[in-house]
């Protein structure tokens, strides 16, 4: 119980750093969650292998805490003297996860991140004890759902971590709230200030094009050599599989075909909107090579989510309603075939829980669990090991839920999965909020440009992001938890509702 009221504290902290405009008492809350998170994971697996390694050599602790503070202290240093970096790093840092032992079992652990996040939170500090913080001054401020977001946002850590005093899963429950929505809420809290203009998107733009080019590089060498870097589980599935999936240097190809569906999203979205014909070349011949990468994953949900980012750009540059009237047409001919093919096309329920890699039974498991807790659910973090004693029993081949939706309803009820359908809708509403002004597909003339709003090629990118970050989240999981989604919705926010007066004036 005391490990789950220092977690309320941590994450109390950071509802302050999402709510609270810049000033010292948001730095110091800021600090205050980056400080306890490390202490609550040493509390968690202070039993654990590598805790007991460091434990049992002072001298390697030691240089550890020193090195990763000089990290922290020059990355503090760089961003308070240059703070346009602050965002460029999280971008740089936001795919790449480093495998670490926690708990006896792996864990892809974003460390670039969080010394990043260490930086960003320190140089506040040193701005604010020189008198250098300024406030906050949006120049449009949030209306109807779309001023509810960061209160929605605060709500779902705190929310998350009070789950905890019940959960059936304690210490996966508190990693999650640990290595994911505490420093993610911290991110979010830096990057919703930032002042963005042209010159600043440019940069960001090609940040993600760079990134994803070396990763797709990385990508095909592994394909040509039927060698992968890690991950031993995909490994030994090529084996025995016709086809070969790469993860470049991420561990996962699902993951893999994530990133590179949104950056190949952000691309289109500034072809779209390309003003010179040699710029249309150039992201055209990058779309290419990238969509050439994503084929090499076999992610069937990333195409999916690559398909609803598309879709979504075609509407907002051309036209919402044909764009509804094509999923319309699309829906009624799949009713259609499932009808009157149901006779010649028999649906084997075990083919397809083994093509989806047992997803159906966990979706079928996470309702009979919802079922079985419908108002506040197992608690955080406890999906796994509420299916394995509930549903599959102890041999269960996969517990680990894929369905976001599912998770959601199993882990926290009707209380969490009504948060979760508010905050996306709340999140859809800032995103979309003043694009009536500027998205042709919406109304608005060809070349329209809302000086208050952000460049429409920005706007129309996050938006469409954030929908192919959904969609994948309903076949793969990972909304809250994937720093992708803070991100997107941080710049997204700081797009429609600028801060003109912030500590990146």
């Amino acid at each position: 119980m005391i490990e789950a009221l220092v977690a309320l504290i941590a994450a109390a902290a950071v509802a302050v750093a999402i709510l609270d405009q810049p000033s010292m008492r948001r730095s110091v809350a800021m600090a205050v969650a980056g400080i306890l998170v490390p202490v609550l994971i040493a509390g968690d697996q202070w039993h654990s292998g590598p805790i007991t390694e460091l434990r049992n050599t002072p001298g390697m602790l030691v240089v550890a805490l020193v090195a990763g503070l000089a990290l922290v202290g020059l990355l503090a240093w760089v961003i308070d003297r240059w703070p346009v970096i602050l965002p460029v790093l999280v971008l740089v840092a936001v795919p790449f996860r480093i495998p670490l032992n926690v708990g006896g079992e792996d864990a892809n652990l974003l460390v670039p991140l969080y010394l990043v996040m260490g930086g960003g939170v320190l140089a506040p500090l040193i701005r604010a004890r020189r008198g250098d913080l300024l406030p906050a001054t949006p120049t449009v401020a949030p209306t109807g759902l779309a001023r509810w977001l960061k209160p929605l946002l605060a709500a779902a850590v705190v929310l998350y971590a009070l789950g905890l005093f019940y959960s059936d899963d304690r210490s996966t429950g508190l990693q999650n709230l640990c290595f994911f929505l505490i420093p993610f809420g911290v991110i979010f809290a830096l990057m919703a200030e930032v002042e963005w203009t042209r010159e600043r998107l440019r940069i960001l733009l090609g940040v993600v094009i760079g990134l994803a080019l070396i990763c797709a590089l990385v990508g095909f060498v592994e394909y040509a050599t039927r060698d992968l870097l890690w991950n031993q589980v995909v490994i030994r599935s090529n084996d025995f599989h016709v086809y070969f999936r790469v993860n470049s240097l991420f561990w996962d190809p699902n993951v893999y075909g994530r990133y590179l569906a949104l950056s190949i999203t952000m691309v289109a979205a500034a072809l779209l909107w390309a003003r010179s014909t040699r710029d249309g070349i150039v992201l055209a011949a990058v779309s290419g090579v990238l969509w050439l990468a994503l084929m090499t994953t076999y992610s069937q949900s990333s195409f999916i989510a690559l398909i609803a980012g598309l879709a979504a750009l075609v509407a907002l540059r051309w036209s919402l309603k044909w764009m509804l009237a094509g999923i319309a047409v699309l829906a009624v001919g799949v009713v259609l075939f499932g009808t009157f093919a149901g006779g010649l096309v028999k649906l084997d329920l075990g083919a397809i829980n083994k093509q989806t890699s047992g997803r159906a039974n966990l979706v079928e498991g996470g309702f009979d669990l919802f079922e079985a807790r419908p108002i506040y659910g197992y608690g955080p973090g406890s999906f796994s090991v509420a299916f394995k004693r509930e549903v599959a029993g102890p041999n269960a081949p996969v517990t680990e839920s894929h369905t976001e939706p599912i998770t959601v309803a199993a882990e926290q009820g009707l209380i969490g999965l009504a948060f979760y359908v508010v905050l996306i809708a709340s999140a859809l509403a800032a995103l979309l909020a003043g694009t009536r002004k500027v998205m042709p597909g919406l109304g608005a003339a060809a070349r329209s440009y809302d000086p208050d709003r952000g460049p429409p090629a920005a706007r129309a990118a996050m938006l469409a992001g954030f929908i192919a970050v959904l969609v994948h989240t309903l076949t793969y999981a990972g909304f809250l938890d994937d720093p992708v989604t803070w991100v997107i919705i941080a710049i997204g926010y700081s797009l429609a509702f600028p801060c003109r007066a912030t500590s990146a004036a």
